[in-house]
């Protein structure tokens, strides 16, 4: 009898590399994130399968966005992992600032310890850390900093490429759900300087990590529409575009 098919795919980080990364972490050196994904995902097996590689952005500026995939057990680090390592460019990602553990026994103190950590990355690879999702209202001013932080960035970087998360969590089966409000008109500001959108899909399917990329697109929206609508219009096309490169299972709310 054969053996049964692994439902997902293995993931795995390289000793050697684990203890450079966290050498840099303590030290606050920098590394380059995509050198650094590129060994990652050598660690995945089967190997990584990258679909639509000729929809790829050969050069910045853009934004890339991708789904929030989540599962029990599956580390959400390899979804900006793999776009990196698939994409010639360094990504300047906008990461979450700590992982919440709702319900959870010692769910505080293991908040503080990764928020230490995310703290770091940032600096050893120059993420722009968000408070975490859903909006927690005592993090409003943490918020507006960061989208700040992160206009700057984009405003005052040649060529930008910023790789963003709309949902910013996780969902249910991994399904598409729509961004929390004020998302879409943040990626639409970050849009005026990156000019161009790359959607991409992440999920496992067949056992494989796969990567599906889309065409990349401009954001058009029509004039004349207030802040709420301009973010409800942004969200519902950029979430739309990346349903497309999902399979129907994972569209959610775009499906």
């Amino acid at each position: 009898m054969r053996p049964a098919l692994n439902p997902h795919p293995q993931y795995a980080f390289p000793t050697k590399l684990a203890f450079a990364v966290a050498g840099a972490l303590l030290l606050g050196k920098t590394r380059s994130f995509r050198q650094d994904a590129i060994q990652w995902v050598k660690n995945i097996n089967p190997p990584l399968d990258i679909r639509g590689a000729g929809n790829i952005p050969p050069s910045a500026p853009f934004m890339l966005t991708i789904n929030h995939y989540s599962r029990p057990g599956f580390n959400a680090a390899w979804i900006a992992i793999a776009a990196s390592a698939a994409v010639p460019v360094e990504i300047h990602w906008l990461t979450t600032s700590a992982w919440t553990f709702p319900g959870r026994r010692l769910a505080r103190p293991s908040r503080r310890i990764s928020e230490w950590v995310f703290r770091r990355l940032s600096v050893v690879y120059g993420f722009t850390p968000m408070p975490p999702m859903p909006p927690n209202p005592d993090e409003a001013q943490a918020r507006a900093m960061a989208v700040r932080r992160a206009l700057g960035y984009a405003r005052f970087t040649p060529n930008p490429a910023i790789g963003l998360a709309p949902e910013g969590r996780d969902t249910p089966g991994g399904a598409l759900c729509p961004p929390p409000p004020g998302v879409g008109r943040f990626a639409a500001w970050l849009l005026s300087h990156c000019q161009r959108v790359a959607p991409v899909g992440f999920y496992e399917e067949g056992g494989c990590l796969c990567l599906q990329f889309g065409e990349p697109y401009a954001l058009e929206l029509p004039p004349g529409l207030d802040r709420e609508q301009i973010d409800r219009r942004a969200s519902q096309v950029i979430m739309a575009a990346i349903a497309r490169e999902l399979p129907t299972r994972l569209r959610g709310d775009y499906g």
